[in-house]
């Protein structure tokens, strides 16, 4: 039925395909010349059999215009390797921001998940080797030939930045700019065999210009650098190797120890840590790969944040486990919001190996992802050993998707977790549809069971969006019912019908340096299922963006609450039942990204639960050359409510020492006032080969509301992972 559903959608949609983009041309390297070498110098003769792309546009701040810099884009290839060659010309080389050498800092997901670059010059280079018109791999680089990597998914529906490929780069300031060379192996790319085209787009910024030029998408109405439909074509690709079974072996050894304090009896115990495991990748098809794991072990894992909970709702802390990273937005299904936990997910991976008590043992599992034909498909099957009050444990996904037309599609979802006799399944059916380049629509339809038990475990939601650059907008329902129960995914309330969106204008003044004004404003109402009121907003906020990258908003919002169910504001202030005002003042704001000393500042005033809630929150970060950043920041609470009254300091710094583009320490220091605690965790990394890394990783906690000093835990690993490619 699905099929035939997305036959019909397909023929009534088939129209609104993208019109044929650009080429660039990829040039085979004869047998018996020489690749070019990977120094980032493009001085080898080969390049010169290569015709390239330099046409250009900017996004920001002149739509359509050719970029003030020229950048040119080479594409050599041959049995074993895609090679990449960038010029960015510069007609101020001197003035190129080149700052970052770490890992994965080029890029970032911005607040709403589309991909920007951080403080940098940079080139980001968007690949679909599978030529599906959604998902694509992104990398990207700078003056210093810093890497970074990332996974585009259905259009930039999620941005994934903390997935890991292998692949080489190195980059070269000169006279004239700047320039980056590429070296991806067949084997890390995905491509259907016989299909000599791909998809295709460079995305360069020019930081001290705070200027966005891109070869395909640049227009503002629905296009960016993320609408995978809207990219060129890199052509020429014939005879490349034919995909084998191309297996992966990542063996892992790992030693270390624990010292950790006794809940009960209040003794520090010494505990030793050893382990062997590994993962295994195989393509088992032109675009399918499977993923397995043994002993899982996720040691050299950065610490989260720190939070304190100043709401009724759970905390939502984001996934950074390698092993679920890779194509996770292949099971994204559910809703998003753009500021707060997401109100249903049915799939959200933390809920594999980490329960509120500590990490659970991951025993293995396997995951297959990737394309057949017009679909994509995901199945995700975990098991979790038993610790704490829960015994053995399976998670099981499954994931399918129907290409409509251009950029369309139609999928379905199930999820099951089972632990002896207890179980909860999930499933539902979503669809997203771009009747025109601006304009999408997608909904979701989900239905809940726990146990065996009955009720209305339902969820569903319809919403429509349009980002131009003059306006915007994005209106939706979402109806959650009071039994629903996703233990595989996440839930932020039950009982729930809301409605509402946010709008959007945009000017863009000739005064102040200004580049953008805009107006926003949000609305929501949100009632149980029976009708009664549980919260309504009203926002409005003003948006200023300057050329230079700095940024200020200020936003005021009108409300009232209503609490069904007490609760404590971070565990200790009652908040009783009863309706509540509630209206809030705030801001935010940051200097130029592109300055050696970058800050940034945000907070709110808040009146609600009959009293006065307060939050400031500062920081600093410090880029010292290319090799140190240090970043501070603090979070100050304070909360005056008719039971009483807290002050809630966080504070956290974070020291980077980038020795090379594959050495690095990382360090991060937490301290949490409410419970007078400070944690700390080292990280060393070395990337001695792509794909294999050694792990020093040190931790440790302290404090208690008797003694800040007082040892709670401490704990060392070193870890090893060896890359072989059979």
């Amino acid at each position: 039925m699905l099929l035939a559903l997305a036959a019909g959608v397909s023929e009534a949609l088939g129209a609104q395909q993208p019109a044929t983009p650009a080429k660039l041309t990829g040039v085979l390297i004869p047998a018996g010349s020489v690749a070019p070498v990977l120094d980032g110098r493009l001085d080898d003769a080969i390049w010169r059999t290569a015709k390239p792309i330099d046409d250009l546009r900017q996004r920001e701040p002149l739509e359509g215009i050719a970029a003030t810099e020229r950048t040119e884009v080479r594409v050599l290839f041959d049995e074993t390797t895609l090679f990449i060659a960038v010029r960015a010309f510069d007609s101020e080389p001197g003035k190129v921001v080149a700052r970052i050498l770490e890992r994965d800092k080029v890029m970032l997901a911005d607040f709403d998940g589309t991909p920007q670059f951080g403080g940098d010059d940079g080139i980001a280079l968007l690949i679909d080797g599978l030529h599906d018109h959604r998902n694509a791999m992104v990398l990207a680089t700078n003056a210093n030939g810093a890497e970074f990597d990332a996974l585009l998914t259905d259009e930039g529906r999620e941005f994934n930045v903390d997935w890991r490929g292998v692949w080489r780069v190195a980059a070269e300031r000169t006279a004239d700019g700047w320039t980056a060379e590429f070296a991806i192996p067949f084997r890390s790319l995905r491509y259907r065999p016989g299909d000599a085209e791909w998809g295709f787009n460079v995305y360069r910024m020019i930081r001290r210009k705070n200027e966005e030029v891109l070869w395909q998408g640049w227009t503002r109405d629905g296009g960016g650098f993320a609408r995978v439909s809207l990219a060129g074509h890199l052509d020429g690709l014939e005879n490349l190797p034919r995909p084998r079974r191309n297996v992966e072996v990542r063996p892992y050894l790992l030693l270390g120890a624990d010292r950790e304090r006794d809940e009960d009896t209040g003794v520090l115990v010494d505990t030793p840590r050893r382990g062997i495991g590994g993962e295994m990748k195989a393509q088992v098809g032109p675009g399918l790969v499977l993923d397995a794991t043994v002993n899982t072990d996720f040691a050299q894992v950065e610490a989260d944040n720190v939070q304190v909970n100043l709401t009724r709702f759970s905390l939502f802390f984001p996934e950074k486990r390698e092993f679920f990273l890779e194509n996770a937005g292949v099971f994204d299904f559910g809703a998003r919001e753009l500021f707060g936990p997401p109100p249903f997910l049915m799939f959200f991976s933390r809920q594999i190996g980490i329960a509120e008590d500590g990490p659970v043992p991951v025993l293995g599992g396997a995951r297959l992802t990737g394309r057949i034909g017009d679909q994509t498909v995901g199945l995700l099957s975990m098991v979790t050993d038993s610790a704490f009050d829960q015994g053995v444990t399976a998670f099981n996904v499954l994931r399918l998707k129907r290409d409509i037309g251009g950029n369309n599609y139609i999928g379905a979802m199930a999820t099951d977790r089972r632990m002896g006799q207890d179980y909860n399944t999930v499933g539902g059916v979503d669809f997203s549809l771009w009747p025109t380049q601006a304009l999408n629509i997608q909904g979701f339809a989900a239905q809940t069971t726990t146990g065996g038990a009955g009720g209305d475990g339902g969820a569903s939601r319809i919403a429509v969006s349009s980002q131009t650059g003059r306006y915007g907008f994005n209106l939706q329902h979402l109806r959650i019912g009071p039994d629903a129960d996703a233990q595989l995914g996440f839930i932020t309330r039950n009982d729930i019908q809301q409605t509402g969106g946010n709008t959007r204008l945009t000017w863009r003044p000739k005064a102040l340096g200004l580049r953008t004004l805009n107006w926003l404003n949000f609305s929501d109402y949100v009632a149980r299922l029976d009708g009664v009121l549980q919260d309504w907003r009203f926002a409005n906020a003003i948006d200023l963006n300057w050329n230079g990258g700095e940024n200020i908003t200020y936003y005021h919002r009108d409300g009232a609450t209503r609490i069904d169910e007490a609760f404590d504001i971070a565990d200790s202030l009652p908040v009783p039942v009863g309706a509540y005002d509630n209206g809030v003042d705030g801001f935010f704001g940051s200097s130029n990204p592109a300055r050696s000393v970058v800050l940034n500042a945000n907070g709110e005033r808040s009146t609600t639960f009959g009293g006065v809630l307060t939050r400031l929150t500062a920081g600093v970060t410090l880029r010292g050359g290319r090799h140190l950043a240090l970043g501070v920041d603090g979070t100050r609470s304070w909360v005056s409510v008719p039971s009483g009254s807290l002050v809630a300091d966080i504070l956290s710094t974070r020291l980077a020492w980038t020795f090379t583009t594959h050495l690095f320490l990382n360090t991060l220091v937490q301290y949490n006032g409410l419970d007078r605690n400070v944690s700390a965790n080292i990280r060393f990394q070395y990337i001695f080969r792509p794909g294999s890394d050694l792990f020093l990783v040190l931790n440790e906690d302290r404090g208690d509301p008797t003694s800040i000093s007082r040892l709670q835990g401490r704990g060392a690993r070193i870890k090893v992972t060896y890359l072989r490619r059979l």
